[in-house]
């Protein structure tokens, strides 16, 4: 059975266009990532990765632009099905640089703490699992270069 997913490009506009990442505090083979998450039966997606966004980085503040695509993609350690639809969103930009946030609820990362920061665009490398594969979607000049796969 597919399993369906959202990913957030959190975009936040100061000198440079940056995005939002996170790494797993304790847990560096997680590799950098974007917000990302299950949604939940009956949830609309839009609300799906707003609260993956709250859930995974604390921030409230972020407003939906539009989707970007749909990426049907076996997960990278179950190969199980998954379709996930990439968001755009926008950070103020007063966000702050850096932060870390504990994730609480009882989801399955309820209790990890994330280091989330902004990194300025086009990024230097790929993100774990290829989620950098869409940005240039959203900017042509925002593919990154050792990640333009697609």
């Amino acid at each position: 059975m597919t399993r369906f997913r959202v990913a957030a490009y959190v975009i936040r506009h100061r000198s440079v266009s940056e995005l939002l990442v996170f790494d797993h505090v304790g847990l560096p083979q997680a590799g950098t990532q974007v917000p990302a998450g299950g949604v939940r039966p009956g949830e609309e997606l839009e609300q799906a990765v707003l609260r993956e966004v709250a859930e995974e980085t604390g921030l409230l503040t972020t407003s939906v632009i539009r989707p970007i695509l749909v990426e049907d993609k076996p997960h990278p350690d179950t190969h199980q099905p998954r379709r996930t639809t990439y968001f755009h969103l926008r950070a103020p930009a007063d966000t702050a640089d850096a932060w870390q946030h504990t994730v609480g609820g009882g989801g399955d990362d309820a209790g990890l703490t994330f280091a989330c920061r902004f990194l300025p665009l086009p990024l230097e490398r790929p993100l774990t699992d290829d989620q950098d594969a869409w940005l240039g979607h959203i900017d042509p000049r925002w593919r990154t270069p050792t990640g333009d796969r697609r």
